[in-house]
């Protein structure tokens, strides 16, 4: 049965800068990586723009990308670098060129190494830095812009950064996440105004990560339902505020609790015990993808954008099974009425994934990370399939 989706359903794929751009002089650069690699190469995108434009236009109509804070601003309020400009407008010239909805994220985890030494984002007086960044970058990108993210997963960079010590700047404390979520809500809050000021017919929204947090033992729940209400409830609160025009989503994983939290990471062969189904990362759940959208629709009732969607995975037919499982959900949700525009594969391409390294692959093109050299996967063919014919067959 073909699930056909609406007329104008914005089809895409997502990356951010850091993770396939050379590292320039931001906070993940010589990060060692759970897998054993190092933070110092990703996948040349800067040096292979040309080829990975015939790859970004033949996955969709869409397409979400970032900026190098780091490339673009050398210091506090400087002006932005022109030969890396350039090098920003002509790619996006030839995406636009083609046809491609661009959506424009300002901020996606990494920060320049200047940024950190004036206090990163736990120091209010940088919330300044980053309005003048978003200042420039409106400036310089905005006539290519179709749609804004101000920032990607608050929750994910504040969890991981400030209470997990898995992001830099690699601290464990639950005084510091709350302070740089009020600060980054602040910085969110200025760049909406800013954005809407210059171009108010641009709809303007950020990436809010879900997970399904769920306490599979007593001992369990009181830190199941307090991951759930910091991650899920107070930092959304902050974000997902009236001026947005929609709320981008993303979604990945189910944690149970029993009592600790299993991830396949932190606790590689504990959900084969359990018999869940998982992937690289987290027990798989695909189900969870239409609940985070209903509580979602229901609390805040804005228009939906799957802004991040995917499968750590090396098995074309795990990654296709799973494009089909969450398109089901998606597919579910707008025919009970919920406005979801579109849907934001992750990724385009295998990238350097964060902490982990890049044997996590979410990729629709393959990369081989000795030579960086892409070829596309089955994996990528059925998500142009599903593209073309603007639905999905189950």
């Amino acid at each position: 049965m073909l699930l056909h989706f609406p007329e104008n359903f914005i089809w895409g794929t997502s990356t951010a800068a850091a993770q396939i751009e050379t590292p320039f002089e931001h906070e993940w650069k010589g990060i060692a990586s759970k897998d054993g690699y190092v933070f110092n190469r990703t996948c040349d995108h800067e040096l292979r723009r040309e080829e990975d434009i015939e790859y970004i236009s033949a996955l969709g109509n869409a397409y979400r990308m970032g900026f190098d804070w780091s490339r673009l601003q050398r210091a506090p309020m400087a002006p932005f670098d022109k030969e890396v400009v350039h090098e920003y407008q002509q790619f996006m010239q030839q995406l636009k060129a083609r046809g491609m909805y661009l959506m424009l994220v300002i901020h996606h985890f990494s920060n320049p190494i200047w940024f950190a030494q004036e206090g990163g984002w736990e120091n209010s007086n940088t919330i300044d830095y980053f309005i003048n960044f978003t200042h420039q970058v409106i400036q310089h990108f905005g006539s290519y812009a179709d749609n804004w993210n101000t920032f990607n997963e608050p929750g994910v960079y504040i969890t991981n950064g400030y209470m997990l010590g898995n992001f830099p700047p690699q601290k464990k404390s639950y005084l510091a996440a709350r302070k740089v979520l009020k600060n980054m809500a602040k910085a969110h809050v200025r760049a909406v105004r800013l954005l809407k000021i210059a171009y108010p017919n641009i709809p303007v929204g950020i990436s809010k990560n879900c997970v399904i947090f769920k306490s599979e033992h007593p001992l369990g729940y009181p830190l199941a339902r307090f991951a759930d209400n910091f991650f899920m409830n107070t930092v959304a609160d902050h974000f997902i505020i009236p001026e947005l025009d929609y709320c981008g989503m993303s979604y990945y994983a189910k944690i149970p609790f029993i009592p600790q939290p299993i991830t396949e990471i932190d606790h590689p062969g504990k959900l084969d015990e359990m018999g869940r189904p998982h992937d690289m990362m987290w027990e798989y759940y695909p189900q969870g993808m239409e609940e985070c959208i209903m509580r979602y629709w229901k609390k805040y009732k804005k228009p939906i954008i799957i802004t991040e969607s995917g499968i750590s995975t090396n098995d074309c037919d795990v990654r296709i099974n799973s494009i089909k499982d969450y398109l089901k959900h998606i597919h579910h949700c707008i025919q009970n009425g919920v406005d979801v525009q579109g849907y934001f594969h992750w990724s385009t391409m295998d990238n350097f994934e964060w902490n982990l390294g890049p044997t996590y692959r979410f990729g629709l093109v393959h990369v081989d990370f000795e030579t960086c050299e892409r070829t596309m996967k089955r994996s990528g063919a059925f998500y142009q399939q599903v593209i073309a014919q603007n639905g999905v067959e189950i």
